[in-house]
C-alpha cells in the first residue's frame, strides 16, 4: 500500500448475487419451485428476487436494466446487464450435496457434471432454464468448515 493510504475496511460478506433472464417466469418456477427459494419481491417483467441464506439472489431481465434509469428516478440504480449464461454456486454440506442430486433428478433437471476438486471437495453443475451456470458445492471447496468458518483460522 502507498505512503498514506489507510487500508480499506473489511468487507463483511456477500449481500446480492445477480444472473439475468429474459423470462421471469420461467425463472420464478425453477427457483421458487424446482429448488424452493423464498420469494421476497417482484417486479413484473424487470426482476425477481430470492432469499438464498445469507444472500439474496437477483434475477434481472437485462432488457429492462439495461435502459437508463431502470428503477423510479429517486433511487437513480445504475443500468447494468449481460449477454450469455453467468454462474452462481450454492453452499451444500457433503450431507446435503446427496440429497440435492436426488432432488435435482427428482425435478427432471439434467446434471451436466460432477466434480471432485484436488482437495476433495465436491461439486455438482447443472443448469437454469435460461442457461445459467448453477452449481451446489461444499463449503471446503473454499476453506470453510461450514458456511461462515474458514478452516485453520479460528474464524
Amino acid at each position: 500500500m502507498a505512503a498514506g493510504q489507510s487500508s480499506p475496511p473489511a468487507v463483511d460478506g456477500l449481500l446480492e448475487a445477480a444472473i439475468y433472464t429474459t423470462d421471469l417466469d420461467a425463472a420464478k418456477a425453477f427457483y421458487g419451485g424446482r429448488l424452493g427459494l423464498e420469494k421476497i419481491l417482484e417486479q413484473d417483467g424487470i426482476f425477481v428476487f430470492f432469499r438464498c441464506g445469507g444472500t439474496v439472489l437477483l434475477i434481472f431481465n437485462p432488457e429492462q436494466t439495461r435502459k437508463q434509469p431502470f428503477a423510479p428516478p429517486a433511487r437513480q440504480i445504475p443500468g447494468h446487464g449481460t449477454d450469455g449464461a453467468g454462474h452462481i454456486c450454492f453452499s451444500a454440506p457433503g450431507e446435503k450435496l446427496s440429497e440435492w442430486r436426488e432432488h435435482l433428478k427428482s425435478q427432471g433437471i439434467a446434471i451436466e457434471t460432477e466434480v471432485t476438486w484436488d482437495n476433495g471437495a465436491r461439486s455438482i453443475y447443472f443448469r437454469d432454464p435460461a442457461g445459467n451456470s448453477l452449481e451446489f458445492a461444499e463449503p471446503r471447496l473454499w476453506g470453510y468448515r461450514d458456511k461462515t468458518t474458514v478452516q485453520g483460522t479460528g474464524a
